[in-house]
């Protein structure tokens, strides 16, 4: 049996995300043998993070900085606004590097199982958001699930009485994507979303 210490990290491990109790155990294993090479530099980094690293109080991206470098950047278009529901889904943007606009992070989805309401989005802060920043579109990037998009269009119905585009991404093949391996919501989704050629 491993001592409390060696149980307490591989406890907290395994609560990472994608993480069970055997990859934390197997985690912790390779941080004890890596101490000076991955793991004391895992704690100094993990503790200035801690320290350092905060919610943008405008958009609700992580960064050292208030606002964060993305609402910063005078070069990006103040009138496009990409609603996610999380930082993930802002990265993920980012690196696809097609939008130029801002952002606005949910920090979650309209779930009643989970109890989480409009309210607990913050969906009224994004109203008065784009009617005081005079957005001319909103892009509504939430996940093709069921809760992404309740989301989508309880916030398209809210943002309705305003002088507002309101959009969604497209969903259906991806590129390099074979018929074949897509789910039958994936193929129904393109079809409907099909375009001229």
């Amino acid at each position: 049996m491993a001592g409390a210490e060696i149980e307490s990290l591989i406890q907290l491990l395994a609560r990472l995300p994608g993480l069970g109790p055997r990859s934390a155990r197997r985690a912790a294993l390779h941080l004890l043998d890596k101490r000076e090479t991955v793991m004391i530099p895992l704690a100094q980094a993990l503790s200035l993070a801690a320290e350092t690293i905060k919610s943008c109080p405008i958009c609700g991206n992580l960064d050292t900085v208030e606002p964060c470098a993305i609402c910063q950047d005078q070069s990006r278009d103040a009138t496009v606004l990409c609603i996610v529901a999380d930082v993930a889904s802002l990265w993920a943007m980012e690196r696809a590097q097609g939008f130029r606009g801002r952002y606005h992070v949910l920090g979650g989805l309209l779930s009643a199982l989970d109890g989480i309401g409009p309210a607990d989005l913050g969906i009224e802060r994004l109203a008065a958001r784009v009617e005081n920043a005079a957005i001319g579109e909103v892009i509504l990037a939430t996940p093709a699930t069921v809760d992404g998009q309740t989301t989508a269009h309880y916030i398209a119905d809210r943002l309705g009485g305003l002088a507002v585009s309101v959009s969604g991404l497209a969903h259906g093949v991806p590129v390099g994507g074979e018929l074949d391996y897509l789910d039958d919501g994936t193929i129904n989704a393109a079809l409907k979303a099909r375009r001229g050629i």
